[in-house]
């Protein structure tokens, strides 16, 4: 199924100038609507319910009430509250677009156009993101809530995770692949000069399009292409991606979203990926995606990962951070879900038995998912980088920040040997606390753990030489003093005790737990 009968895009700079000098006149934010429709209303649009919202906006015609129902639930409205909440842009403005159609007194919306809030080291501020209505307001319809395949997903979990990863460094040139409905484009171009966005889908292009211009944003290139083919022979500073890179079975009868789904076979989009990405990464260039990989049989999912990595056409550090793991029946349930198939009926439960069937079929036995980061080295250099880890707690804020700093810390600590930091003075970050657990009646504690508040929010075991290593890190003495100092005390032999402890040491410089001056 497809969109065969919505009005096309037009991207017409002038009448979304106007929409968007509306919008912002009323007000139109995500914190004014979620306080227009209440707290427990907003939390029910979280898991697919618009009815409290709808009932809480009922009878109301105030600008931000009409646009809430309207742009952000897909409800229809009466033209009249339309034009008077859209003072410049009107109704006919909104047809114009192609986002709504109008029958007789009544606009219906084609399309939502949301508030999206963020956040980063330039500022706070919101843009506003149109794409395809969701099942919520297709079900608003009278419909079943299936998507259609090329539908176009507004701002999700993956893609609010994806910006949020997006290192703060200014940048020339950044690639967005698959940039679906631009978020993650609009994101970059805070940083970056340029931004070409290439998509499978011309719907997903004239909305990443449609978007920069109702937000104001100039130099987002968008480009027609599967992967790196619109980008042949040019090279970028940063890519970003967002992949359709969600297993699929490949049969009969199973829908291949396109935003989610790129027609390849188990994993091996993200393994192209990572294979391919360095040929357009410029000399320091850096690689940033989402994706999922399979575990088969006995052979681990992040192993299958770093032979991607040690495959590359060019030379590559990597840093691959997996954050879940699913088993089988699990993935399939979820995206069969998410595809807006209802669960109990028939389609159900043969749609989750193909994916089951497609993963017997390769011995699939878990699916990761997870951030990956690749890097070309300077010219010259060789990949000196290599780290694949599992990280499942919660982690505060964004990471863009903290993954940045571990990557110029990683490249100090390549310049530094034993002797080098034994010497240098360091300092225990602020957001470091220290937990000690005691049996009932011992003096000394069972088990002592460091505890970081930011970054990937680490908790680690320590022994208590290392504990007061990082306690005494004030930035007064050397580690190799510190060192010695303990050791003293514990009446331990010091040279042994810094073997021990230094390596350990490289790790919390590393992970943020202590600092290089």
């Amino acid at each position: 199924m497809t969109h065969p009968d919505l009005p096309p895009l037009r991207l017409d700079p002038a009448t979304l100038a106007l929409l968007r000098d509306d919008l912002a006149a009323a007000g139109y934010t995500a914190d004014a609507v979620r306080g227009a429709w209440g707290a427990r209303a907003d939390d029910a649009i979280g898991h697919g319910l618009a009815g409290p919202a709808l009932r809480a906006l009922e009878g109301r015609v105030d600008p931000l009430s009409v646009l809430a129902r309207a742009l952000f639930l897909g409800a229809a409205a009466s033209v009249a509250d339309v034009d008077a909440a859209l003072p410049s842009c009107g109704a006919r403005g909104l047809v114009a677009l192609g986002l709504a159609t109008i029958d007789g007194d009544t606009l219906v919306p084609s399309v939502l156009v949301r508030p999206q809030d963020f956040d980063d080291e330039s500022g706070a501020g919101h843009w506003w993101i149109a794409s395809d209505l969701d099942e919520t307001a297709l079900l608003l319809r009278g419909g079943d809530g299936a998507l259609p395949t090329d539908h176009v997903l507004g701002v999700g979990g993956a893609s609010l995770t994806l910006a949020s990863l997006q290192l703060p460094e200014p940048a020339d040139r950044v690639l967005d692949i698959g940039t679906g409905c631009g978020i993650q484009a609009l994101r970059a171009r805070h940083s970056a000069r340029r931004v070409v966005a290439t998509d499978v889908s011309e719907r997903a292009l004239a909305f990443t399009g449609l978007n920069a211009l109702l937000n104001g944003v100039e130099c987002i290139e968008t480009r027609h292409g599967s992967l790196f083919a619109p980008v042949s022979g040019e090279l970028f500073d940063r890519v970003v991606s967002n992949p359709p890179f969600v297993i699929t079975p490949r049969g009969s009868g199973v829908p291949a979203y396109e935003y989610r789904d790129a027609g390849f076979a188990g994993d091996d989009l993200v393994a192209a990926f990572v294979r391919e990405v360095g040929t357009v990464l410029a000399p320091g260039g850096i690689a940033q995606l989402l994706g999922n990989w399979e575990y088969r049989g006995d052979t681990d999912g992040l192993d299958r990962v770093r032979g991607w990595v040690d495959e590359s056409a060019v030379a590559l550090d990597a840093w691959v951070i997996e954050r879940e793991r699913l088993d089988p029946l699990a993935y399939a349930e979820m995206w069969v879900r998410d595809g807006g198939t209802v669960v109990g009926t028939p389609q159900y439960a043969r749609l989750v038995e193909a994916w089951l069937a497609d993963f017997d079929a390769r011995g699939v036995t878990a699916i990761g998912f997870g951030y990956l980061l690749l890097r070309r080295p300077e010219r010259g250099a060789k990949p000196a980088f290599r780290r694949f880890e599992r990280v499942t707690q919660p982690v505060p804020g964004a990471l863009g920040p903290h993954l940045r700093d571990a990557l110029r810390t990683a490249d100090l600590l390549a310049d530094l040997d034993d002797g080098d930091l034994a010497r240098s003075v360091l300092t225990t970050a602020p957001d470091v606390t220290e937990a000690r657990h005691h049996l009932p009646g011992q003096e000394g504690p069972r088990v002592i753990e460091l505890r970081q508040g930011g970054g990937l929010a680490r908790t680690i075991e320590v022994d208590p030489g290392l504990a007061a290593l990082v306690g005494a890190c004030d930035g007064d003495l050397p580690v190799g003093r510190l060192i010695d100092a303990i050791a003293e005390l514990m009446e331990v032999d010091p040279l042994a005790l810094a073997a021990e402890l230094l390596p350990r040491v490289r790790e919390l410089v590393f992970t943020g737990f202590l600092r290089l001056p």
